[in-house]
């Protein structure tokens, strides 16, 4: 027996009210303590995938099932919201600028979170948030509490970003491109306290679309493509041994960090189809080197070494 997942995500299908599908028939999961990097090209499906975690999609047609820690989240009603977000489940958002209120200053956002979850003065709430930014490598953070979010630069409004995520230590953190904006040596102290956060049994859920932060700090990782994940497994078979086309050929575009540097790098031709436009077989079909007739047919998810893919190839 495995351990019991913190969050299972089951054939998950999102549209939008027109019936045009944006995700079809996600499944994803992870236990506490692991890092799962969630990786594809824009518009695949990895930040509403998040959002549909985080129960922010008003107006979509949503099915299948979202659970965290047992606990179902498809249909919660928005005051049940409020006491799950912040405390169980949080999220580093992708554009900060627009995650905070503009008219209210970066302290007080993030102490009416920590209040909200924790019987906290407000002297004692405002020195936890001074303390997160600090934590965040925010220059004098008791100043920067003061100030509202367009008098901090990008990457100062993406460390407040994290430190209003990390207020409650949540169980399930999910982080859309947290190192967005950051230096390298910011960006380590963040993933070091992403390792931290999964260290004390909490699980991180990260989309980003660099395949070194995924190396470094995720355990497992799934790749999404159009709405679907096409392969899904621990990172260093999925990384090392790619068995989707699609995964090689995102492989394939990272440049060497060594040996002889290529003249061009391989790109994928086309481009990703929209939600009209998707085939009813395999969604990489059409920009795919490998292509064959049974791809007419969508592959079903199969095991083979050591991961999930979902191709023809492969088929037992």
């Amino acid at each position: 027996m495995g351990a019991e997942p913190l969050l299972a995500i089951e054939d998950l299908h999102v549209a939008l009210p027109d019936g045009r599908r944006l995700l079809d028939g996600v499944s994803l999961g992870l236990t506490r303590g692991e890092a799962l990097g969630v990786v594809g090209e824009s518009g695949s499906g990895k930040s509403l995938t998040a959002m549909s975690v985080m129960g922010l999609l008003q107006g979509m047609q949503t099915q299948g099932a979202i659970r965290l820690d047992g606990r179902s989240l498809l249909g919660q009603k928005e005051r049940d919201w409020r006491a799950l977000r912040g405390r169980e489940v949080a999220m580093i958002f992708q554009d900060p600028m627009t995650a905070f209120l503009p008219v209210r200053r970066i302290g007080a956002q993030i102490d009416e979170q920590i209040r909200l979850h924790e019987k906290l003065s407000r002297r004692a709430a405002r020195a936890r948030t001074v303390q997160l930014l600090g934590d965040m490598g925010v220059p004098d953070p008791a100043a920067a509490a003061e100030r509202f979010p367009h008098q901090l630069s990008g990457g100062l409004r993406q460390r407040a970003m994290i430190a209003m995520a990390l207020s409650c230590s949540p169980a399930l953190l999910i982080a859309d491109e947290p190192t967005t904006a950051l230096d390298v040596t910011v960006q380590a102290q963040i993933l070091m306290l992403l390792r931290k956060l999964r260290e004390r049994g909490a699980g991180v859920m990260l989309i980003t679309h660099d395949m070194g932060v995924v190396a470094q700090a995720c355990t497992h990782v799934a790749v999404l493509y159009a709405g679907v994940v096409l392969e899904r497994g621990p990172v260093q078979a999925v990384l090392q041994r790619p068995l989707h086309p699609y995964t090689q050929a995102l492989l394939a575009a990272i440049p060497p960090l060594d040996g002889p540097r290529p003249a061009e790098l391989p790109t994928i031709a086309g481009q990703p189809p929209a939600p009209q436009d998707r085939p009813s077989g395999c969604v990489f079909a059409p920009r795919c080197a490998y292509v064959r007739a049974e791809c007419a047919i969508r592959p079903a998810m199969r095991e083979h070494d050591e991961r999930e893919v979902a191709c023809v190839l492969y088929a037992a």
